[in-house]
């Protein structure tokens, strides 16, 4: 599971940022919306597995409510992942 938390987390986080730094630049400065439709499903359907995967280590880990909040506030911000996973799962980035 843990490994599966690591994985999705890492693939929202990488959605995140091409959301925000190629996609949007895409829609509102060049008039092309598509990419933001296919990224943001994308990191849509990234989020929500990230955040599942959160509830499933606070239960199977007993992870304390602050843990599983800092998973949930790193979901929001980007590169948020990647400094959660690097803090709180003794893994180097």
């Amino acid at each position: 599971m843990r490994g599966f938390f690591r994985m999705a987390g890492w693939l929202e986080g990488l959605s995140y940022l091409l959301l925000l730094g190629v996609a949007m630049p895409l829609k509102y400065i060049y008039g092309e919306p598509l990419m933001v439709r296919i990224v943001g499903m994308a990191h849509g359907l990234l989020f929500l597995t990230y955040l599942g995967a959160a509830f499933a280590m606070y239960d199977r880990e007993n992870w304390s409510p602050k843990k599983l909040a800092g998973a949930f506030l790193a979901s929001l911000l980007p590169f948020g992942p990647f400094v959660f996973d690097w803090k709180f799962l003794d893994r180097k980035i």
